[in-house]
């Protein structure tokens, strides 16, 4: 008769019991992982290997295993808080140039603009050129810089626009004979845009739309309908023309659209500008090219649904994000935008294997083997990022409070089996 069932119960209950306290304390910490205490049988070994009656002699501790579930996901308001949606791992190198392993997206950048964790760990990926395309070698720290967005001047305008069939010829300007630019009577339509010069001076420009031919579908051969596009550049004065007669200094149309019978451009669609003014700011354009064959002369109303290709200001940095692919890109206040790197991710054979060490972190063993190439997230493997939001730790705070319960009366019962042998003995004792 013995106490080592007896003892050895209360030291896994105890152990146990330790296991859970750790889960519950860590119920709220952000991509922690639940383990679970797993127990083995103990019995003693005979000479011969033989017999079938054997009483074991306890249980011990067989394994504390992590469970590499899935966390809930929460949003939070960083953009630079990382939650792995599916498999992998955040590789960070610590001061000391080793790699460990983080489910732990809390992230932010430290002076020269590496992305770190609490611990000052640099979250490794890769650098990426303005298109994209690796433009460095994996695992190296991603580091964020506080640069900004060069300008780039207008060279070709597009313009998709509608111009309404049943407008009238205006009338002709009493000064000029035809458009005078601060005389709306002149012309139909007028839009203006900014556009921007090679060191991103801005200048205003108009257009300005005068239909001088109606379409006549009963003359053979068919008039087409024609009308005079004019520009202004910092300005709506007939000073500010961008085509302008050479004797008078009156407006000139910089082209005339000329549309088919079904409403579509088939001449004067396209053209360039080689000496546009750069107004007040001094703003250059080496050459400035329209491109105008999308608009159009329906019985719709005039609209214009596109104006693209006006250049952009200088930007300054904004803020940074992060796609579900890991691209890290910085967003400036010209509305431009650009890659800078990759979050990279990694993964393992055996993740129970993993050596956990704190701070959210782990490093591989022998067991766990070396961790699988870095991939890009939704590749391979690998689950998809979502910025501004964090995993939450697995941890069933509801089930580990019932498998508190059950390892407390587990513990009760062991130690009502060594007051047992003590009162057994105790009547031994007194055997007279």
């Amino acid at each position: 008769m013995g106490f080592q069932q007896g003892l050895s119960g209360l030291n896994i209950s105890s152990k146990s019991l330790e296991v859970i306290g750790n889960n519950v304390a860590n119920a709220n910490t952000y991509g922690a992982k639940a383990s679970r205490a797993e127990f083995s049988d103990m019995y003693a070994a005979s000479l011969s290997g033989g017999g079938s009656n054997n009483i074991g002699i306890g249980a011990r501790i067989g394994a504390v295993a992590q469970q590499f579930t899935q966390g809930n996901i929460t949003t939070t308001a960083n953009n630079l808080d990382l939650a792995i949606n599916g498999r992998g791992f955040f590789a960070l190198k610590t001061a000391q140039g080793e790699t460990v392993y983080s489910r732990n997206g809390q992230f932010k950048r430290d002076a020269e603009g590496y992305i770190i964790n609490n611990e000052k760990h640099q979250l490794l990926g890769q650098a990426l050129d303005k298109t994209g395309a690796p433009a460095g070698p994996a695992g190296y720290p991603i580091q964020l810089t506080n640069d900004s967005s060069p300008p780039q001047a207008a060279t070709s305008i597009n313009m998709t626009a509608n111009l309404k069939a049943s407008a009238s010829l205006p009338s002709n300007n009493a000064t000029t004979g035809g458009i005078s630019l601060d005389d709306s009577k002149s012309y139909n339509f007028v839009t203006p845009q900014t556009i921007y010069g090679t060191k991103g001076a801005p200048v205003a420009v108009n257009y300005y739309f005068r239909k001088t031919q109606d379409a006549n579908p009963a003359t053979t051969p068919v008039t087409n309908a024609k009308w005079e596009v004019y520009m202004s550049a910092d300005g709506n004065t007939n000073a500010a023309s961008v085509s302008k007669d050479a004797t008078t200094g009156y407006p000139l149309p910089v082209t005339t659209l000329e549309f088919n019978s079904s409403g579509k451009v088939i001449s004067g669609g396209t053209f360039t500008i080689t000496d546009f003014p750069g107004g007040d700011n001094g703003a250059n354009f080496p050459t400035l090219g329209l491109d105008l064959t999308n608009v159009t002369e329906y019985a719709g109303s005039y609209a214009v649904t596109d104006l693209s290709g006006g250049g952009y200001a200088e930007g300054n940095l904004s803020d940074f994000i992060i796609e579900t692919d890991g691209t890290v890109k910085a967003r400036y206040t010209n509305g431009q935008s650009k890659s800078i790197a990759r979050v990279q991710l990694a993964d393992f054979k055996n993740l129970n294997g993993l050596q956990p060490v704190g701070n959210n972190e782990w490093k591989p063993t022998n067991s766990s083997g070396e961790p699988l190439p870095l991939g890009a997230p939704g590749s391979g493997v690998y689950g998809l990022l979502q910025a501004g939001a964090l995993e939450e730790s697995n941890v069933d705070l509801t089930g580990e409070l019932v498998n508190m319960i059950v390892a407390q009366r587990t513990y009760q019962a062991n130690a009502q089996t060594i007051k047992t042998e003590d009162q057994v003995l105790q009547t031994l004792v007194n055997l007279r």
